[in-house]
C-alpha cells in the first residue's frame, strides 16, 4: 500500500487537472454550439421533410393526368370528330384536376387549376412543324388542349394549365404545358 503525506493525493491532482482540461474544452466549444444553434434557429424549408415543392408535383400530377386521357383518344375520335376527342378527354381530366385542387387542403395548400388556351397555342406553334415536309396534318389548340392529325385520327398532344399554388409559406403561379408522352 502507497501511503502519501500532504494535502493532495496524486490521484486527486490527477482529477483536478482532468476537471480543469475539460473545463477549458467545453469554454472552447461554447462559440460553436452557440453557431450552430443560430445557424440552425431557420430551418431550410426546401431541405425539411415536410416541405414537398408543390409545383413539382402538380407537374407530375397533370403529366400523367394527360396522358392518361389521351391514350384512347386515336383509336375513338376521327379528325373530324377533334372538338368530341378534346371535350373527352377534358371530361376524363375533370376527376383528376378535382383530386388536385383538395389533395393538400387539410395541410394547408390550395391547388386552383385552369385551362390556359393561349399557352396551348405557344406550345402548338413551337412545337408541331409546318410547311409542305411536315409528317403529320396540322395541330390544333382547343380549350387548352392541343390535338393533331395522324392518319386521319385525332391524337392528344398536349395541354396546357394555370396553376395558383397557396401555402402558408408561400404562393406561386405557374403556367404548366404536359405533354402526352408517346405522341
Amino acid at each position: 500500500m502507497v501511503r502519501v503525506t500532504g494535502d493532495e493525493s496524486p490521484v486527486g491532482e490527477r482529477a483536478q487537472l482532468v476537471l480543469a482540461a475539460a473545463a477549458l474544452v467545453a469554454i472552447a466549444l461554447a462559440p460553436v454550439v452557440v453557431a450552430y444553434l443560430q445557424l440552425g434557429f431557420h430551418a431550410d424549408v426546401t431541405a425539411s421533410a415536410e416541405y414537398d415543392a408543390p409545383d413539382r408535383n402538380a407537374e407530375r400530377l397533370l403529366s400523367r393526368a394527360v396522358h392518361d386521357a389521351s391514350t384512347d383518344a386515336p383509336a375513338n375520335f376521327a379528325w373530324d370528330e377533334r372538338e368530341a376527342a378534346v371535350t373527352g378527354v377534358r371530361s376524363a381530366l375533370d376527376p383528376r384536376l378535382d383530386a388536385l385542387r383538395s389533395s393538400r387542403v387539410e395541410s394547408g395548400t390550395v391547388y386552383q387549376v385552369g385551362y390556359n388556351q393561349s399557352a396551348a397555342e405557344a406550345w402548338s406553334d413551337g412545337n408541331c412543324p409546318g410547311g409542305p415536309n411536315r409528317q403529320f396534318g396540322a395541330c390544333e389548340a382547343r380549350q387548352g388542349v392541343v390535338v393533331q392529325e395522324r392518319a386521319g385520327q385525332t391524337h392528344v398532344l398536349a395541354a396546357a394549365f394555370d396553376v395558383r399554388v397557396t401555402s402558408e409559406r408561400e404562393s406561386m403561379e405557374l403556367t404548366l404545358v404536359a405533354e402526352s408522352v408517346g405522341d
